[in-house]
C-alpha cells in the first residue's frame, strides 16, 4: 500500500506537508482514534474513520485506540444543542465491550493497541487539573460553533464540557500520538489536541479529519439517534433492506467513503444492489448475500397485493412524481403529496422516494408499483391513448 493511500478520502490534513514527511521517514507512527462508548453500537459512519485507522495499520504503523471510558462521563459536546446525559460506570463498561468487537470487524486485532484513558485521567489531583487548564483559554474554548451558538442563545454550558477538549487532549499527551484522527466534526477537538501536547513540551500530534456519512434519509449525517443508520453487526437482511432505502443522490459517496471505489456506470436500483451485496460481504461474508438479497426480493414481494388498481402514465415526456401521487388518487392536492415525500411514505418499485422534484422515465414506470403509505397501491402501465 503506498502511504499516499491514506490521504484518499480525507478533508483535512494539518499540517499536512510534515504528515508526509513523516510517512516518508520511514519511522513507526502512533495513530490515535478515541471513541466515547455512549452506545452500543456502531454504525457505518462510524466505519468510515475506521477504515482510516486501518489504512495506517495497513502501513505498519500502530492503531492506538482510545475508549473515552472516562470522558464518557462528561459526553462530547460536538454538534450537541444541550448537555449529553451522564451514563453509569456499568452503561459504559457494556458499551466498551461491544464497541470493540465490532471495531475488530474493521481493524487488524493483532495490530491494536487499545488504552482506557481512564489509565491516566482518573488519578488526576485537582493541581493537575489546574494545570492543564493552563493550556488554553476561554475565549479559546468559546471559538468552537457550539459552544458559540449555545452561548450567544443565552443556553446553559456546563463547566466539565469546558473541559471535554482538554481531556481529549491530554489522552493525546498521554500516549504520545503522532497522527488523531477523526470526523470532520472533530476537528476543533483534534486541533486542540495540537495545542496541548505542545504546551506539554510533545512534539504536536498531526490531524486527519474523514467526511461526514450522510445517513439513509439523504440528509442529515448518520446517526442512531435520527434513525437514519446501518449498524456493522445488523442482521444481513436488514443491512441490505436499509442499503437499497439510500436516495440516489448520496450513492457515490457511500461507494468512495466505504468500498473504496467509484459507483458503478449502472441503473440506480443495481447500483443499490451492488452495494447492498458489498456491504453485507465486507461485514457479514460472502455466504451471506444471496440470501439477504433472496430475503429483501420476498418481503418486496410479499408487500404488494395481488388485486393492486392500474394507473396509466402518459407516454412521453418524464412524469413528475408528485403528479404521479395525486393521478393516482392517493392524494388530494400536490402539497399532501409532498407531505407524503417529506415523511418517507412513497416508494416506487420498492424504493423510497426522498426527492419531490423527481421525474420519472414512463418506460421504466411499466409493471413498477407505486406505494403511498402501508397500504395504498397502484401498478403503473402505460397510458393506451
Amino acid at each position: 500500500m503506498d502511504s499516499q493511500e491514506v490521504f484518499r478520502n480525507a478533508v483535512d490534513v494539518i499540517p499536512r506537508d510534515e504528515l508526509e514527511l513523516r510517512l516518508a521517514s520511514g519511522e513507526g507512527l502512533r495513530v490515535k482514534l478515541g471513541i466515547d462508548p455512549t452506545a452500543p453500537d456502531i454504525h457505518l459512519g462510524f466505519a468510515v474513520v475506521l477504515k482510516k485507522l486501518r489504512d495506517f495499520q495497513d502501513l505498519g504503523h500502530t492503531a492506538v485506540l482510545v475508549i473515552g471510558d472516562y470522558t464518557a462521563r462528561v459526553g462530547d459536546p460536538s454538534g450537541r444543542s444541550k448537555t449529553r446525559p451522564i451514563l453509569s460506570p456499568e452503561e459504559i463498561q457494556a458499551n466498551t465491550a461491544t464497541y470493540l468487537e465490532q471495531a475488530y470487524l474493521i481493524l487488524d486485532r493483532g495490530r491494536t493497541e487499545v488504552r482506557r484513558n481512564s489509565e491516566w485521567l482518573a488519578p488526576l489531583t485537582l493541581a493537575d487539573i489546574i494545570h492543564l487548564t493552563r493550556a488554553t483559554t476561554v475565549a479559546r474554548i468559546l471559538e468552537r460553533d457550539d459552544f458559540a451558538k449555545r452561548y450567544g442563545a443565552g443556553e446553559g454550558i456546563s463547566l466539565t464540557e469546558l473541559l471535554y477538549p482538554l481531556m481529549q487532549a491530554y489522552d493525546s499527551v498521554a500516549i504520545d500520538a503522532d497522527v488523531e484522527l477523526g470526523g470532520t466534526d472533530q476537528l476543533y477537538n483534534l486541533l486542540m489536541g495540537r495545542q496541548v501536547m505542545e504546551y506539554y513540551g510533545k512534539r504536536p500530534q498531526c490531524v486527519l479529519t474523514t467526511p461526514l456519512l450522510v445517513g439513509t434519509d439523504g440528509s442529515m449525517k448518520m446517526s442512531k439517534s435520527l434513525g437514519n443508520y446501518i449498524g456493522v453487526t445488523e442482521p444481513p437482511s436488514e443491512m441490505f433492506g436499509k442499503a437499497m432505502s439510500i436516495p440516489d443522490e448520496v450513492m457515490p459517496d457511500y461507494y468512495a467513503l466505504l468500498l473504496d471505489r467509484p459507483q458503478p456506470d449502472a441503473e440506480p436500483v443495481e447500483q443499490k444492489r451492488e452495494l447492498a451485496r458489498s456491504l453485507v460481504r465486507w461485514l457479514h461474508g460472502e455466504e451471506a448475500v444471496a440470501e439477504a438479497e433472496q430475503t429483501f426480493d420476498r418481503v418486496v414481494r410479499r408487500e404488494v397485493p395481488d388485486d393492486v388498481p392500474e394507473v396509466p402514465v402518459p407516454a412521453g415526456e418524464e412524469v413528475w412524481i408528485v403528479d404521479l401521487i395525486t393521478a393516482s388518487g392517493f392524494a388530494a392536492t400536490n402539497g399532501e403529496a409532498r407531505r407524503f415525500i417529506r415523511g418517507g411514505a412513497v416508494r416506487v418499485g420498492g424504493e423510497v422516494v426522498h426527492d419531490e422534484k423527481l421525474s420519472l422515465d414512463p418506460v421504466a414506470l411499466d409493471g413498477q408499483v407505486l406505494q403511498v403509505g402501508k397500504r395504498r397501491y397502484a401498478r403503473l402501465v402505460p397510458d393506451p391513448r
